[in-house]
């Protein structure tokens, strides 16, 4: 089976028929994917501003992350979820859509660059964990993030705007 061929079945699913057609399914977890954005990446810009050493100066790097990584899993996962039933109902319009790509091309970016961060460069955070300006690296891993949320985000957007208003009304 083809990739497009799966996406054909995916819009064939029950779970797909209830956000095409009910009134309600596609505003609903629209918005639960928008409230999971927010705080995912609402929280998230906090640590990254951190690494940058913009604010929160006075906190350990690690003491922001901890704090605030149950907030913006919790997001993520609430993105995810939404997300992926947004692409069951409309699965054939974004395999298409190139603002589907970017988004989700920025997305595994993201996690790319979150895992470096994570797996090499923390690896020497002892140095620099309570530093009010971190290093290089670890500024341009806070930069990177935000400016691969931002082009999430962005993309998301144009998705409605090219994606969306072609999909058929209930």
């Amino acid at each position: 089976m083809t990739l497009l061929g799966i996406c054909e079945w995916l819009e064939s699913t029950p779970l797909a028929s209830v956000i095409q057609e009910s009134a309600y399914g596609f505003p609903i977890i629209v918005a639960v994917h928008l409230f999971g954005l927010t705080l995912s990446v609402g929280t998230l810009l906090w640590v990254d501003l951190r690494l940058l050493g913009v604010t929160l100066r006075h906190l350990r790097v690690s003491e922001v992350y901890r704090g605030l990584a149950p907030w913006f899993f919790a997001g993520f996962a609430m993105m995810l979820v939404t997300g992926a039933t947004l692409f069951t109902a409309f699965a054939t319009l974004a395999y298409g859509n190139v603002f589907f790509r970017v988004k989700m091309a920025s997305i595994a970016l993201a996690g790319a660059n979150a895992a470096l961060l994570h797996f090499v460069t923390q690896r020497r955070s002892a140095e620099w964990d309570d530093a009010a300006r971190p290093p290089f690296g670890v500024r341009a891993a806070g930069l990177i993030s935000i400016m691969l949320w931002v082009t999430v985000m962005l993309a998301g957007r144009m998705m409605s705007y090219t994606m969306y208003s072609a999909a058929p009304t209930p």
